[in-house]
């Protein structure tokens, strides 16, 4: 079968290809996409080249390599068009989420996919990718009850960061985000204050956490000026989780003052692994249902993240106005057409 992908071909560079999607064999299956989500800081980051160029590919989906050209992104949702033989896990039509770059129709491995619940909207399950590393931020910050944290940044990891610290019993949760638009949703996910970087910040920090600073903050945004902003805002013996890939860009911190003398502790978040010390009751499978779970949680109302659906025919273009900045969206996810 015939399908189309998207290639990053060259910096700043995109453009649909032709790929091929084979019926499936022993253990595989076919996927059939429906919406996808683009992530609007990793794969940014490979679509503007800056990512080392000799870096490693960490999923087996992806193809090429980030010196160009490379097959990129994570975050599919679909229906199993069908199944090679001895595959009992997934049937024809089950709706699923693949980590799999932006493609119409493409072939896996039949342990790829995550099956979703029939009664998962499509446009909730395609947030997966974001739920997953949110919740593994907020594992890794650890957040416990009574706590006063900061999240710096209102993309959609960020937002969904908010949330989930709220819903774990934390308060106040602060929010840092220049473009007023993104403060309204993060009020909106729960934040009890939100502003933006230049009013006041410390002040702002210190005098809703009883001079104390927040006991953890959270580096959303993927600005190197947030996360130095985020050291001078914990409370002595506080954390910050560094939730932002910064890629080949230099990000400069300030260790002579606050870091050393409160003792701050900078630790790095990364969704391909789960909390060290929750590895003997976490694994992959069980973040996995608890993400699907919390995608299904009227609690959290991914309906106020506005999607801005892209017909996967218009995606390089989508690309480039995201480049540019002309797209006010928290979210673009390319719609194929189906479902």
């Amino acid at each position: 079968m015939r399908a189309r992908a998207l290639w990053f071909s060259g910096r700043r560079v995109a453009e649909l290809r032709p790929e091929d999607a084979p019926a499936p064999g022993p253990g595989e299956v076919r996927i059939e996409a429906a919406l996808s989500a683009v992530s609007h800081g990793t794969e940014m980051l490979v679509y503007r080249g800056e990512v080392p160029e000799d870096l490693p590919l960490d999923l087996p989906t992806f193809a090429g390599g980030f010196s160009f050209p490379i097959k990129h992104g994570y975050a599919s949702t679909g229906r199993v068009l069908d199944t090679g033989p001895g595959v009992e896990i997934l049937s024809p039509g089950d709706p699923v989420f693949v980590h799999h770059p932006h493609q119409d129709v493409f072939t896996v491995p039949a342990g790829f996919p995550v099956r979703l619940p029939e009664a998962l909207d499509p446009l909730r399950a395609v947030f997966f990718a974001n739920m997953e590393t949110a919740l593994n931020v907020v594992h890794d910050a650890p957040a416990r009850l009574g706590e006063a944290a900061v999240v710096f940044g209102g993309g959609v990891v960020g937002l969904l960061v908010t949330r989930l610290l709220k819903m774990s019993g934390l308060s106040p949760v602060l929010a840092v985000e220049p473009i007023p638009e993104r403060r309204k949703l993060a009020l909106e996910m729960g934040a009890d204050a939100a502003f933006g970087p230049d009013e006041d910040l410390k002040g702002r920090v210190y005098g809703a956490t009883g001079g104390r600073g927040a006991d953890v903050a959270v580096e959303a945004s993927g600005s190197g000026a947030a996360l130095a902003a985020a050291v001078e805002c914990v409370a002595v013996e506080g954390t910050v989780v560094a939730a932002s890939w910064y890629g080949t860009k230099p990000v400069g911190l300030p260790l002579g003052g606050r870091f050393h003398r409160g003792r701050v502790r900078v630790r790095s978040s990364q969704v391909g692994m789960v909390a060290p010390e929750l590895a003997a009751r976490w694994d992959g499978e069980r973040r996995r249902g608890a993400v699907i779970s919390l995608l299904g949680d009227p609690r959290i109302p991914l309906g106020s993240l506005p999607a801005h659906r892209v017909p996967f025919g218009e995606a390089p273009h989508a690309y480039r106005m995201l480049d540019a900045g002309r797209n006010g969206a928290v979210q673009v996810v390319f719609d194929y057409g189906g479902m």
